[in-house]
């Protein structure tokens, strides 16, 4: 706690840090407002509704297939402080855009527009256009916010900078959510682009962090790029089940949350502003497991806890399945609010399963981050980050493949839970896998003097 008491007052640290937190809690202020307002205010078709959420996560997501090899080139070939300003610089033009689109809908500007054969109109374009912008910005920043940790920070306090950025990360992210979902989207449009001028400001303090080896060409065939790139990394038997853990852990992560909306809603019979509150419970928990798992290891950059955290985390989601299996036979018969929701029996032990569900993950992925960025060779931390993006992409891809082929299936939601749990145990297994590399990786360094 001394460590990440003594990192939020250097310089070396704080504007990083300040940094990430306003980018990731704009990024999820936009998007949020976003979908809430066209969800709830433009369309009134269920089909529709699900077709833009659908293309909204295939826009968001499809820069970090694409662009990923080259961002993590351009973060080791380049001052990561200089590609940081640029972004942020950047982010102040898309969130503009991005506000006209709310602005314009707000005031029922619905011009028609066809595109590739999708009747929609002006500003839902607008607003879509901003948010594959924010994608590709996320694309670029993400192999910095890591990799220029090593840099700034001392090798005992990489994981607690890290720790530190995860958990503000998840704070950011709950801030902006659920604000969205309490202010109206007029002040949403006004609060993104304030919000992007203030990080601008706050990433310009971000001091230098030149390449570090030799500058090599970059390759701008982005196929050949991502492919070499994934090649190259995973070579490092300690960096492959990494990312493999990780990817495995997004995997669980998507499944979890596509399940998460249907059964609030359907099974536990929750409102939005009870559903609010889990996401309050849950982003608190990745928080405290994120700061936990730094203090337990001591600034050791290890996977000591990873398969106990991953095994803790599958037995909560196996007690969350067995509270909701009981809450079904009591079941509500209409939403519940808050205060209801509170007073229901149970209830405390559904916030209880989702904070250990949380921590538990919060203490396995926090670790595995650390060690991407300090097991590759400094002059290509970023590009392993990017590599490591582009397998947890295609990971979440498939959670999502497979929670849609449940449903098809006809799987009742509450027993797909119980897939999660069991995927958990492969994720213990990767967990272990990478602890034996890191053993035997240690031991081939003491031997070697």
């Amino acid at each position: 706690m001394f460590t990440s008491t003594h990192l939020l007052r250097s310089r070396r640290f704080l504007p990083l840090f300040v940094t990430q937190l306003f980018n990731a809690f704009n990024d999820n202020l936009y998007k949020t407002a976003m979908v809430l307002f066209v969800v709830y205010q433009i369309y009134e078709s269920e089909e529709a509704e699900g077709m833009f959420s659908a293309v909204a996560s295939g826009l968001f997501i499809l820069p970090f297939f694409v662009l990923s090899a080259l961002a993590g080139q351009l973060a080791d070939m380049r001052d990561k402080a200089v590609i940081i300003r640029r972004v942020k610089a950047f982010e102040i033009l898309l969130m503009l855009i991005g506000a006209s689109g709310l602005y314009l809908a707000w005031r029922g500007y619905d011009l028609p527009v066809n595109l590739f054969g999708i009747q929609t109109t002006f500003p839902i374009i607008l607003m879509l256009l901003a948010l594959f912008m924010t994608g590709i910005q996320s694309t670029f920043l993400g192999p910095i916010k890591y990799a220029i940790l090593p840099q700034h920070l001392k090798r005992e306090e990489v994981l607690a900078g890290t720790g530190l950025v995860e958990a503000g990360t998840y704070i950011a992210i709950l801030a902006g959510t659920i604000l969205a979902g309490w202010i109206p989207v007029e002040v949403a449009a006004i609060g993104i682009i304030i919000t992007s001028i203030a990080g601008y400001l706050v990433s310009r303090q971000v001091p230098p962090a030149p390449a570090q080896g030799e500058v090599e060409a970059l390759d701008w065939h982005i196929l050949r790029a991502s492919n070499r790139l994934i090649r190259e990394t995973m070579h490092n038997r300690e960096i492959y089940y990494a990312i493999l853990a990780i990817s495995f852990f997004w995997t669980i992560g998507a499944v979890l949350f596509i399940q998460f909306p249907p059964l609030a809603k359907n099974v536990l019979m929750a409102s939005k502003e009870v559903a609010s509150l889990f996401l309050v419970v849950f982003s608190i928990g990745v928080a405290i497991g994120s700061v936990a798992v730094g203090a337990l290891l001591k600034g050791e950059v290890s996977a000591r806890y990873a398969p106990q955290s991953v095994i803790a985390m599958g037995a909560f989601v196996v007690a969350f399945y067995a509270v909701c299996k009981v809450w079904e036979t009591d079941q509500p018969t209409q939403l519940l609010n808050v205060g209801g929701f509170l007073a229901w029996p149970m209830a405390s032990l559904i916030l209880l399963c989702l904070l250990g569900v949380a921590i538990a993950g919060g203490m396995f992925v926090v670790p595995l981050y650390a060690f991407l960025t300090t097991r590759a060779s400094p002059e290509k931390a970023s590009r392993t980050i990017a590599a490591n993006n582009i397998v947890n992409s295609g990971a979440m891809v498939g959670g999502s493949l497979l929670a849609m082929a449940m449903s098809a299936a006809g799987v009742p939601i509450v027993e797909q839970v119980l897939i999660s749990a069991a995927m958990c145990l492969f994720s213990a297994w990767l967990g272990r896998k990478l602890l034996l590399a890191e053993r035997e990786a240690a031991a081939t360094a003491a031997a070697a003097g």
